[in-house]
Protein backbone atom coordinates (compact mmCIF):
# COMPACT_ATOMS: atom_id res chain seq x y z
CA UNK A 1 0.00 0.00 0.00
CA UNK A 2 2.82 2.37 0.91
CA UNK A 3 4.59 1.60 -2.39
CA UNK A 4 1.41 2.40 -4.36
CA UNK A 5 1.05 5.75 -2.61
CA UNK A 6 4.73 6.53 -3.23
CA UNK A 7 4.33 5.63 -6.90
CA UNK A 8 1.22 7.79 -7.16
CA UNK A 9 3.04 10.73 -5.57
CA UNK A 10 6.00 10.24 -7.91
CA UNK A 11 3.73 10.24 -10.97
CA UNK A 12 1.93 13.34 -9.69
CA UNK A 13 5.28 15.07 -9.14
CA UNK A 14 6.23 14.40 -12.75
CA UNK A 15 3.03 14.96 -14.73
CA UNK A 16 0.67 16.78 -12.36
CA UNK A 17 -0.52 20.37 -12.74
CA UNK A 18 2.55 21.55 -10.84
CA UNK A 19 4.81 18.66 -11.75
CA UNK A 20 8.22 18.69 -13.33
CA UNK A 21 6.92 18.57 -16.92
CA UNK A 22 4.47 21.43 -16.30
CA UNK A 23 7.23 23.51 -14.74
CA UNK A 24 9.49 22.91 -17.75
CA UNK A 25 6.70 23.91 -20.14
CA UNK A 26 6.04 27.04 -18.09
CA UNK A 27 9.74 27.94 -18.10
CA UNK A 28 9.96 27.43 -21.86
CA UNK A 29 6.87 29.59 -22.34
CA UNK A 30 8.37 32.29 -20.10
CA UNK A 31 11.59 32.30 -22.15
CA UNK A 32 9.63 32.61 -25.40
CA UNK A 33 7.57 35.48 -24.02
CA UNK A 34 10.71 37.19 -22.75
CA UNK A 35 12.30 36.90 -26.20
CA UNK A 36 9.15 38.35 -27.78
CA UNK A 37 9.15 41.19 -25.26
CA UNK A 38 12.81 41.96 -26.01
CA UNK A 39 12.05 42.00 -29.74
CA UNK A 40 9.13 44.39 -29.18
CA UNK A 41 11.29 46.65 -26.99
CA UNK A 42 13.95 46.84 -29.72
CA UNK A 43 11.30 47.64 -32.32
CA UNK A 44 9.86 50.37 -30.08
CA UNK A 45 13.32 51.89 -29.67
CA UNK A 46 13.82 51.83 -33.44
CA UNK A 47 10.46 53.52 -33.95
CA UNK A 48 11.26 56.16 -31.30
CA UNK A 49 14.52 56.90 -33.09
CA UNK A 50 12.68 57.20 -36.42
CA UNK A 51 10.16 59.60 -34.84
CA UNK A 52 13.01 61.68 -33.41
CA UNK A 53 14.68 61.83 -36.85
CA UNK A 54 11.41 62.86 -38.51
CA UNK A 55 10.97 65.66 -35.98
CA UNK A 56 14.59 66.87 -35.95
CA UNK A 57 15.93 66.08 -39.43
CA UNK A 58 14.32 68.01 -42.30
CA UNK A 59 16.00 65.72 -44.85
CA UNK A 60 14.31 62.64 -43.30
CA UNK A 61 10.94 64.41 -43.33
CA UNK A 62 11.38 65.35 -46.98
CA UNK A 63 12.45 61.80 -47.82
CA UNK A 64 9.21 60.46 -46.34
CA UNK A 65 7.14 63.12 -48.09
CA UNK A 66 8.74 62.19 -51.43
CA UNK A 67 7.97 58.52 -50.81
CA UNK A 68 4.33 59.53 -50.39
CA UNK A 69 4.43 61.35 -53.74
CA UNK A 70 4.22 64.84 -52.24
CA UNK A 71 5.81 67.78 -54.02
CA UNK A 72 6.70 71.30 -52.94
CA UNK A 73 4.66 74.28 -54.09
CA UNK A 74 5.91 75.39 -57.49
CA UNK A 75 7.38 72.01 -58.42
CA UNK A 76 6.07 70.10 -61.40
CA UNK A 77 5.48 66.39 -61.13
CA UNK A 78 6.42 64.29 -64.14
CA UNK A 79 5.22 60.71 -64.32
CA UNK A 80 7.35 58.56 -66.59
CA UNK A 81 5.84 55.27 -67.69
CA UNK A 82 7.72 52.45 -69.34
CA UNK A 83 6.55 51.77 -72.85
CA UNK A 84 6.35 48.08 -73.69
CA UNK A 85 8.82 47.02 -76.37
CA UNK A 86 7.28 46.00 -79.67
CA UNK A 87 8.53 42.92 -81.46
Amino acid sequence: MLAAIAALLAVEALVGDRGLLAMRRAEQDRRMQEATLNHIRLENERLREDIRRIKDDPARLEELARQLGLIRPGETLFVVKDVPKTK
